[in-house]
């Protein structure tokens, strides 16, 4: 080659071959004559099972994820309406606690008011109703407060009974609420008679809710099961008002009396509508601002 020419026609190595149109249009007919051909004879059928079966494994685990928030969501969905049934249902559940509170206050009370109302028509001498208010606070007495006090005619004296028997004794009288002892309390005494015998005696408050019967001799004819009512020498309390049930009798060694106890028939703890009964023989007393007292 001459010296000052120069060679334009290019080396070997950068020689062009088929335009790459030309390449995508030999190929498509190719992939064309391949799918017909396949869709007539199934000839790619075995190859096609060969490359599922390997990328099988590829596409499970590339599938995993989407199962697994799938998953996520309808566990979390169900968690969340789970929970929501349960504060539901606790919440019916209180509702209902609720009712089942109210309607068995109401049938108490029901049953108490109907016990009043029988009491009162069996009791000799007049009675108005009256509710508990509260007892008082004192470790060593048993008193409550009712709400009748001088401006509705309670006189100190007064019995208080429940629908059951006698709950205890007017001790003072304010003017619009009234203290009232209860029998049980180791201050109080209540002269009763024994129904069966017409033995009449004592009965004082002692510790752990129940009555004594002091100074009864050992050859007592007081049994188990005999019934006290208020034998009314007193002047106080009217006579026949129920008042205990005995239930223990039993000899002290040495002193030559028994040891009686009775249970009283009234609800000393839960009642709240109750009966003052007007004392037996005494004048209602005046109106004052001061209040009074009563002895048992």
């Amino acid at each position: 080659m001459p010296l000052g020419t120069v060679d334009r026609t290019p080396p070997p190595f950068f020689k062009q071959g088929p335009s790459a149109l030309s390449k995508l249009l030999v190929l498509s007919a190719i992939a064309a004559l391949l799918m017909v051909v396949d869709a007539k004879r199934q000839w790619a059928e075995p190859v096609r099972q060969v490359v599922a079966t390997a990328i099988y494994p590829l596409q499970w685990l590339a599938l995993q994820p989407l199962h697994a928030a799938r998953w996520s969501g309808q566990y979390l969905g169900s968690l969340q309406a789970a929970q929501q049934e349960a504060a539901q249902a606790r919440a019916e559940l209180v509702r209902q606690a609720q009712r089942a509170a109210i309607v068995e206050h109401l049938s108490q009370e029901n049953r108490e008011l109907r016990a009043l109302l029988g009491m009162q028509e069996r009791l000799p001498t007049g009675a108005q109703g009256a509710q508990i208010l509260y007892e008082l606070p004192d470790p060593f007495s048993r008193k409550v407060v009712i709400n009748l006090g001088q401006r509705d005619g309670v006189q100190p004296g007064s019995a208080v009974m429940d629908g059951y028997g006698v709950l205890g004794q007017v001790t003072r009288v304010y003017p619009a609420t009234s203290e009232v002892t209860l029998l049980v309390d180791r201050q109080q005494a209540i002269p009763v008679i024994n129904t069966r015998t017409g033995q009449r005696s004592l009965a004082y408050g002692m510790p752990g809710g129940r009555l004594e019967l002091r100074f009864e001799s050992v050859n007592t004819e007081t049994e188990a099961g005999d019934v006290l009512t208020t034998s009314g020498i007193d002047g106080v309390y009217p006579p026949g008002l129920p008042v205990a049930t005995v239930v223990h009798v039993s000899a002290t060694g040495g002193s030559g009396f028994a040891r009686i106890e009775a249970e009283p028939m009234a609800r000393m703890d839960n009642t709240l509508h109750v009966l003052v009964v007007a004392p037996a023989g005494r004048p209602r007393l005046p109106g004052n601002d001061t209040p009074t007292e009563a002895r048992p």
